[in-house]
């Protein structure tokens, strides 16, 4: 995996501008915040993200990858301002998830989820390397 940043750009903070890697795809699905049983975890932003980020990190693990493999990940979010006000929080959660391994990232406001009372949803994509 190369991490793609071009001379003289700013780096970014928390995200990656590019990656390019060769290997073994694997697409995660949106996850909310939901338990095993699909129940949200609670009404909280952070609390939903980090459960999100744990189910992606599960999904993963099915595929015999770990957080190191994201190459990307996409963000929906119902409430920006929710967001942006827990950046520390989140940064927290994040890292204790994922780790220090920042792919590609897109953040999306949206109106709604299929989940009435999620607050966020999270796609991801990794490559495992080629044995």
């Amino acid at each position: 995996m190369q991490i793609l940043q071009p001379p003289g750009w700013a780096p970014p903070k928390g995200y990656s501008n590019g990656i390019a890697a060769n290997g073994r795809f694997i697409f995660v699905a949106g996850q909310v915040g939901t338990d095993a049983q699909m129940q949200l975890v609670g009404p909280g932003f952070v609390e939903q993200a980090g459960q999100a980020l744990r189910n992606i990190v599960a999904v993963l693990k099915q595929g015999g990858a770990g957080p190191e493999h994201l190459v990307r990940l996409t963000w929906y979010v119902t409430d920006m301002r929710a967001y942006l006000t827990s950046l520390k929080e989140l940064g927290r959660v994040y890292r204790e998830v994922i780790g220090n391994h920042f792919p590609v990232m897109a953040l999306v406001g949206v109106t709604a989820l299929v989940f009435a009372d999620a607050k966020v949803e999270i796609e991801a994509t990794a490559v495992l390397p080629l044995p």
